[in-house]
């Protein structure tokens, strides 16, 4: 064995309150310090710091590897101060394997490792072909190896000061947070929009991050909510469509905050342009039963490779790549059934290309329609009858006898949204008259009227007969 790997397999060894060697001075045997080899009593403690001496690679489990006590002397400007990083990066999902590097000069014997706050604090690798690397690996990222590390090493000419500090955060420790742009992911170019992010689990703390940009994110104290949650709130001004504004979020709490939230679902905003708009449109017509199925299609001339759908007052802002049903055109669809109230509501949908930030003008507005969500059925009468000759003018008599504002008439079939008119109080009933003329054969078809409330107009009655 030789000098340097005794000092350290003895100071591996050393009891509380034994004299200690000081790093870079003669590292033989202290008083009070015996040195045992793998075959001495407690053998199996000894032969594995011996292992981990001699390069035993550290993993998962056995990173902690040999404790030293004693905190090396710094011998600052001596030697170049090491560098530290972790790969694939420093923030780790919860499972997932990091390695941390420590890079120093070539010659180097032995690299250090300490984790602020840790204990044992010390874990050691000798160095690597060339020489002036030393590797960490960790199998299984957990919230124990979250933390703030430095980086030393140990060569010839003595100990070094330590590097800068590498936060390693652990993500998936808590469930993801709710990203939200108020009043709408939906900007004009220039404008201002508020990002909120918020737990139901009561984080104190968010980040939120900004994709593409490794520098752009802000760490956000959180407030209560009105419904008990938490959340913090981002203003974002002058948003332009010269680049990607794509964000996501976590959540922590103040006193573990190297422990994340899984991420938030991702927030793109979209900032419309002048490119041409596509077509809105839904093969099951604009008025649709409660939990029927339902499914938007947006479709353009113009071969867009993705599209983004957007709902009014809603803060979602669902994207599908494009396909080409045929040549010269694109098109994606959007499933979203089965329906709920949720559902109902103005929509409209932008085109844009994958290797662009910019959108195109939105589409004209869409009207979904949920019927059967207020427990009346309207009745539906014709005068002077159904069968009518052409250019004669022809009434359909809706009538209920809840209190309704408002009735709605549609034809089966039909793209166009249904009529609406005003309700009138007669004779005991809300009702309204819809007056067709002259008949003309376009006309032809079946009708069925609803009742809906102002308060929400895309929530309807069930359909009449």
């Amino acid at each position: 064995m030789t000098p340097s790997l005794t000092a350290l397999l003895c100071l591996g060894e050393m009891e509380e309150g034994e004299g200690k060697p000081q790093p870079g001075r003669d590292p033989s045997p202290q008083p009070g310090c015996s040195v045992r080899t793998p075959q001495d009593s407690g053998g199996s403690r000894v032969g594995e710091a011996l292992l981990r001496i001699q390069g035993e690679p550290l993993t998962g489990v056995s990173l902690p590897g040999l404790s030293v006590g004693l905190r090396p002397q710094e011998q600052a400007g001596t030697l170049p101060k090491p560098t530290i990083w972790a790969e694939p990066g420093s923030v780790i999902p919860w499972g997932s394997p990091v390695t941390i590097w420590c890079q120093g000069t070539l010659g180097v014997w032995e690299f250090y490792l300490n984790k602020e706050g840790s204990s044992p604090s010390w874990y050691r690798q000798p160095s690597l072909e060339p020489g002036d690397k030393g590797k960490f690996s960790i199998s299984y990222m957990t919230q124990d190896y979250a933390g703030r590390y430095h980086c030393y090493y140990h060569s010839p000419t003595g100990w070094l000061e330590s590097s800068g500090p590498l936060e390693l955060v652990v993500t998936g420790a808590h469930r993801k947070p709710t990203l939200s742009a108020l009043p709408s992911p939906v900007v004009t170019s220039g404008g201002n929009v508020t990002l909120q992010c918020g737990s139901w689990q009561r984080l104190d703390r968010f980040i939120l991050t900004k994709k593409g940009e490794p520098k752009s994110s802000w760490t956000l104290d959180a407030q209560r909510g009105p419904h008990g949650q938490t959340q913090a709130l981002l203003p974002v001004g002058r948003v332009t469509p010269s680049h990607r504004w794509m964000f996501r979020c976590h959540g922590f709490y103040r006193d573990t905050p190297q422990v994340w939230s899984a991420p938030s679902e991702p927030l793109e905003l979209l900032v419309p342009g002048v490119s041409g708009k596509p077509s809105l449109l839904t093969p099951q017509g604009p008025v649709v039963a409660s939990g029927q199925s339902l499914t938007l299609q947006c479709r353009s001339d113009v071969g867009y490779d993705r599209f983004a759908l957007s709902q009014e007052g809603r803060q979602a802002l669902p994207q599908h790549p494009g396909r080409q049903p045929q040549a010269g055109l694109s098109q994606a669809d959007f499933p979203l059934g089965p329906v709920t109230n949720t559902h109902a509501g103005r929509y409209r949908c932008y085109g844009g290309h994958n290797l662009s930030s910019e959108w195109s003008a939105p589409s004209d507005p869409l009207d979904i329609l949920v019927a059967g969500w207020f427990p009346d059925t309207p009745s539906l009468s014709v005068q002077p009858g159904p069968v009518v000759a052409s250019g004669e003018t022809v009434t359909l008599l809706c009538q209920s006898g809840s209190t309704r504002e408002t009735f709605l008439l549609s034809k089966e079939g039909a793209a166009r949204p249904p009529l609406r008119l005003r309700s009138k109080y007669r004779g005991g009933h809300f009702q309204a008259e819809f007056s067709m003329s002259p008949v003309t054969s376009a006309h032809n078809g079946t009708y069925r009227c609803y009742s809906s409330l102002s308060s929400n107009p895309y929530l309807l009655s069930h359909a009449s007969a």
